[in-house]
């Protein structure tokens, strides 16, 4: 039995390897820069307890990061879901051209984002953007979509949820098609309408599919940030910045290591409690 589990231990320890010295270990040491003043750049530093983090509660700069986190990820997670599923509803059948609309609708997904950002930017540009263009065409006046704050997130929102909507109709496509046929045959027996066999037979069977993504997207969400470097910047006004833009600008724009690393663990945090409800859920969908 000892040599069994000392040859697993064996066969695992090159994997686990990189995994200890490229993940384990830095993130031990930013839980450790979490605890002190470190400026990024000099040698010296001072250990100052739990003041990083009872800062938090007090600095608003980090209450309105959380709050545009909150607000971004409903903003990008219900949409981008209830898209794909649409759209799913309307692919999932054999068509003639039907890969190729797959195809074209996922494709922002593979698209690198800050490629796609950049072409949003020149979309939503206040001067000689295509979409003042086309509000002036219909006598509409032109909006400074990124230079207000409600505007400059919706814009960030509308970038997202077009390039995450095609990743997530895959998902419903390979869902929609473990449906068993019998149950919408039996349905129309029964006299359904589609309505109803929406209701009661797709929707439900798809609903750890649906849960899945709502809880994939919105660790996705907290990720974010190449969309708002390319786009906001943060701004304006901190208007668009989130979690993970403010831990950016603390480390590498302020070099204030410490208010950083205390953060992004409250970032880590917050994603390890959404995969332990994936997780738990999934179970619970498994075996029940």
């Amino acid at each position: 039995m000892k040599n069994n589990i000392l040859r697993n231990l064996l066969f695992i320890l090159p994997l686990m390897l990189p995994v200890a010295v490229f993940w384990l270990f830095p993130f031990i040491c930013s839980i450790y820069i979490s605890f002190t003043d470190w400026d990024y750049i000099s040698p010296a530093y001072h250990y100052v307890g739990f003041e990083n983090y009872t800062a938090m509660i007090e600095d608003s700069e980090f209450i309105n990061a959380l709050k545009n986190t909150l607000f971004f990820a409903l903003g990008t997670v219900l949409p981008t879901t209830l898209l794909g599923l649409l759209l799913a509803l309307l692919l999932q059948k054999k068509f003639a051209g039907g890969q190729f609309y797959r195809a074209v609708i996922f494709s922002p997904w593979i698209t690198p984002t800050v490629a796609v950002s950049i072409v949003w930017a020149w979309v939503f540009q206040s001067k000689n953007g295509l979409a003042n263009s086309l509000l002036m065409a219909i006598g509409v006046e032109p909006v400074a979509w990124l230079e207000q704050g409600n505007s400059a997130m919706f814009v960030v929102i509308v970038v997202t949820v077009w390039q995450s909507v095609g990743w997530t109709m895959l998902f419903y496509i390979s869902a929609l098609g473990k449906i068993p046929e019998s149950l919408y045959e039996a349905s129309m027996i029964d006299g359904c309408s589609k309505m109803t066999r929406l209701l009661r037979i797709t929707l439900p069977l798809v609903s750890p599919t649906t849960f899945f993504l709502l809880i994939i997207n919105m660790i996705n969400s907290l990720a974010a940030f190449d969309q708002f470097q390319i786009l906001t910047q943060g701004g304006p006004s901190g208007k668009t910045r989130t979690l993970f833009y403010l831990y950016f600008q603390q480390a590498f724009d302020r070099y204030d290591m410490g208010p950083a690393a205390a953060t992004s663990l409250v970032i880590v945090v917050i994603t390890a409690i959404l995969v332990s409800i994936n997780i738990y859920m999934g179970k619970r969908w498994v075996y029940y």
